[in-house]
């Protein structure tokens, strides 16, 4: 973990060098070194701070442009030539200018133009940059640029323009402006121009712009590509003079020392929580509580009863949460081959094989790679339409690329129901993602079908939920993170009267059956989450909680789908009954998937393991596309 300090220069320095009074924040040994003047300045680690510091989207990164444009000068090459190649080890891109009044993607934030990258006759790219890069925009640069693979193309696309195109179109664009960050565009028809022809004024008038320098665009890509490979920590905000500071921030609970199968057993306690919950509300789903306690009896549904054909029959809530876990690995497989992956988009591509499975197909010419289906595509019980949800049917025909947003105001709870695996996935790569990290993958995956934001929201909310819990958190402290995460999100009150509903309802004394009906019937995703979080707050144990869950008017399987997670990530795959637990439908495939969620990040596979058998072995059963 590096340690960032900031070094304020004097003013006969910042005279000789020509740079900006600011502070400039490098690591410690670096400010050290310039404390005893022990020769020239560090200019690249002090480039490399300020790219960082201006990657976040509250930084006031305009002002710190001056001094990263004067700190590339003196550090670029002596090369006057107008295009000029910059590489690495596994990426190349050609730097130099580009004609704005064609097909482009541009690298903005709000309407700045950062940079932006046309095609080579190759199908590699060409940019050209037009403010310093940030690090994000760094970022993004040399993914974008990265060789191909001879079998695989850049990330199974045919070249590296077709992969920009798709990124461009990733919705993790339109969570990345809303945070202030750079973000990908595409404009088909020139810049400034939208799709029906129109004129965008603002843009129109950066078509004068002149790139900046190459070789200075070329030092940013070296520093930044140089040194982020060997840091653990960025700077994001002023701390005075000399004084360290490092992200992220710790999560708001106390993470506990944990046996290793402890939390494996909160691993299958809350894929196989979830599905149990879901088996038990199969039979309800569309019934009024009046109906399901004169079908059942006085306390309800207890114990499976027929649905689709068997008894511990799962819905297309589990369908989907497989294939979220399943995308989730691939996408692990695929960096680890490939050196960038992109989790929504592989996960997207997961869901569409979910979608294929359901015996449909999206409206674009999207590969499926149906000869290297993966593991989780060849078990066939999945194969079967279990009331699938309108929205995600809708929502995935209509795909036109991988990772594209919904184009619907959806809220329904199929977004939600669906994202568990996400929070455990962030807390098996807890030293490289924060809760803050967790919560936008879950809230991206969730926006894949779901527009609305409610509907996206809640996603993050349950992801954050599950790491938490899964960490050893209470369901308290829990709540207290995913809430503060929350309030930060725009448009996100909705999301967040529904959890305090939950939690003031479950301190409230009420009868169960008057509190969930407050709550609503769960078939929208703030109604299915906040049902969810009471019956968890109020369960005496697994069983209670699930079954108070899946007995109401509303969508049973969903809530009871989503209680299983919660509950099964805080006590493990113990709490669950054995006789819900032994006739659950694909209980095997559910534990198997459990145990690699839990174990992908010890596989030693990838472009540089010296296990073949292992590599050909994952790549089988978990292609990275």
């Amino acid at each position: 973990m590096q340690n960032f300090a900031e070094l304020h220069l004097k003013p006969e320095t910042l005279a000789r060098y020509g740079l900006p009074d600011i502070p400039y924040p490098i690591p410690a040994a670096d400010l050290k070194s310039a404390l005893l003047d022990n020769g020239d300045l560090p200019l690249a680690a002090m480039l490399h701070g300020l790219q960082q510091r201006s990657r976040d989207g509250q930084a006031e990164w305009q002002q710190l442009e001056p001094a990263m444009d004067r700190l590339a000068e003196l550090l670029a090459p002596d090369d006057a030539r107008d295009v000029i190649s910059a590489a690495g080890d596994h990426w190349w891109l050609e730097v130099g200018p580009v004609e704005l009044g064609g097909k482009l993607v541009t690298i903005q934030r709000g309407d700045a133009l950062i940079a932006a990258i046309t095609a080579r006759d190759d199908g590699r790219l060409r940019v050209a940059a037009f403010r310093p890069l940030d690090a994000k925009s760094a970022e993004y640069l040399i993914g974008l640029g990265q060789v191909p693979h001879p079998e695989h193309g850049v990330c199974m696309r045919e070249n590296n323009w077709e992969y920009a195109l798709d990124c461009s179109a990733g919705n993790g664009n339109y969570y990345a402006a809303d945070r202030g960050e750079a973000y990908l565009s595409y404009w088909e028809k020139g810049l400034g121009i939208r799709w029906d022809g129109s004129d965008m004024p603002e843009w129109r008038k950066q078509l004068d712009l002149l790139a900046r320098p190459a070789a200075r665009v070329v030092a940013e890509l070296g520093v930044y590509y140089t040194l982020s490979s060997n840091e653990d920590e960025e700077p994001v905000a002023d701390t005075g003079a000399a004084e360290e500071f490092e992200t992220p921030a710790p999560p708001a609970w106390r993470s506990k020392r944990q046996q290793k199968r402890t939390v494996q057993g909160r691993f299958l306690g809350c894929l196989l929580g979830g599905a149990v919950g879901d088996a038990l509300g199969a039979p309800v789903e569309f019934m009024k509580r009046t109906e399901i306690l004169r079908r059942f009896g006085p306390k309800g549904i207890t114990e499976y009863a027929p649905a689709y054909g068997g008894m511990g029959t799962i819905t297309d809530d589990t369908q989907m949460t497989l294939f979220t876990a399943e995308g989730l690995i691939r996408g692990w497989v695929r960096g680890c081959f490939k050196g960038i992956t992109t989790y929504s988009g592989v996960t997207a591509h997961a869901y569409l094989r979910w979608l294929q499975s359901q015996g449909e197909r999206p409206i674009c010419d999207i590969d499926f790679g149906t000869d290297e289906p993966g593991w989780l595509f060849q078990q066939r019980q999945l194969h079967s339409r279990r009331a699938p949800g309108n929205t995600c049917l809708s929502a995935l025909r209509a795909m036109n690329s991988l990772g594209e947003l919904a184009r619907n105001d959806s809220k329904g709870c199929g977004g939600v129901m669906r994202v568990a695996p996400v929070g455990l996935f962030a807390w098996r790569l807890r030293q490289y993602e924060s809760p803050q990290d967790a919560f936008r993958l879950g809230t991206e995956l969730a926006a894949l079908t779901h527009g609305h934001p409610t509907g996206a929201l809640t996603g993050g909310v349950l992801a954050v939920l599950v790491l938490a819990l899964t960490d050893g958190a209470s369901l308290r402290e829990a709540l207290a993170a995913a809430k503060r995460l929350l309030r930060a999100e725009p448009r996100h009150e909705e999301t967040l009267r529904a959890i305090e509903m939950a939690e003031e309802l479950a301190d409230s004394g009420l009868p169960h059956e008057e509190a969930i009906a407050r709550l609503g019937q769960g078939w929208i995703a703030e109604e299915a989450l906040a049902i969810s979080i009471y019956c968890a707050l109020v369960a005496r144990n697994f069983k209670h909680g699930v079954i108070l869950a899946v007995n109401h008017d509303g969508d049973s399987d969903s809530t009871g789908a989503i209680v299983g997670n919660l509950l099964g990530a805080m006590h493990g795959v113990k709490a669950i009954p054995a006789e819900w637990l032994e006739p659950l439908e694909l209980r095997d495939v559910i534990t198997e998937l459990a145990e690699d969620l839990y174990a992908f990040k010890d596989w030693a596979i990838g472009e540089y393991s010296d296990n073949e058998e292992l590599n050909q072995r994952i790549w089988r059963k978990y292609p990275g596309f």
